[in-house]
């Protein structure tokens, strides 16, 4: 078995990835704190072919040699917008006909496995702070909450864990990838 090289894996370029057709996820970062997440919720949407991100209260904006350190240039590639609160960036994406899910652990949520993307609905992951989650009230005014099944000793994943996951799980059971 032998690694491929970077020129074999037939990768977009970037005025390429700007022109393709997106999946249509949005991933809303509700007031996370450390930069290096945020490069990696890029890195990641990137990965998956996501239409934007919505960066959310204090959540670090590109540029930003933090974000730009895990991002690897996913901030050149993935668009973004940012809105001083999580809930106005909820109802701007419900008004664009998106499924709200906020990706917490709460009563009456519905487990990632059991979770089977339409290929014709759009979707708004909403992954939250790194000690507080995802604020009740934007879980409130989600549709629903998917929880990822854990099995150990620790109450939650790190958020760039959490996402890579919801978007793999998403992305190809949902039939979206390219």
């Amino acid at each position: 078995m032998r690694k491929l090289a970077n020129e074999e894996l037939n990768r977009l370029e970037v005025d390429e990835f700007k022109k393709v057709k997106k999946n249509p996820i949005v991933l809303v970062l509700d007031n996370v704190r450390s930069m290096n997440n945020v490069g990696s919720a890029f890195r990641t949407g990137d990965a998956f072919l996501i239409e934007k991100i919505y960066l959310c209260g204090i959540t670090a904006q590109p540029p930003h040699r933090e974000i730009n350190k895990t991002a690897l240039g996913a901030t050149e590639t993935v668009n973004w917008k940012h809105f001083e609160n999580t809930l106005d960036a909820v109802e701007d994406l419900k008004k664009e006909g998106y499924q709200i899910l906020s990706v917490e652990q709460a009563d009456d949520s519905l487990s990632l496995e059991n979770f089977t993307p339409k290929s014709d609905k759009k979707y708004a992951f909403v992954f939250g702070n790194e000690v507080y989650g995802v604020d009740q009230e934007v879980v409130d005014n989600s549709h629903h909450c998917l929880e990822i099944p854990q099995f150990g000793t620790k109450h939650s994943l790190n958020i760039s864990v959490s996402i890579g996951v919801v978007l793999w799980h998403s992305v190809l059971k949902g039939g979206m990838a390219r």
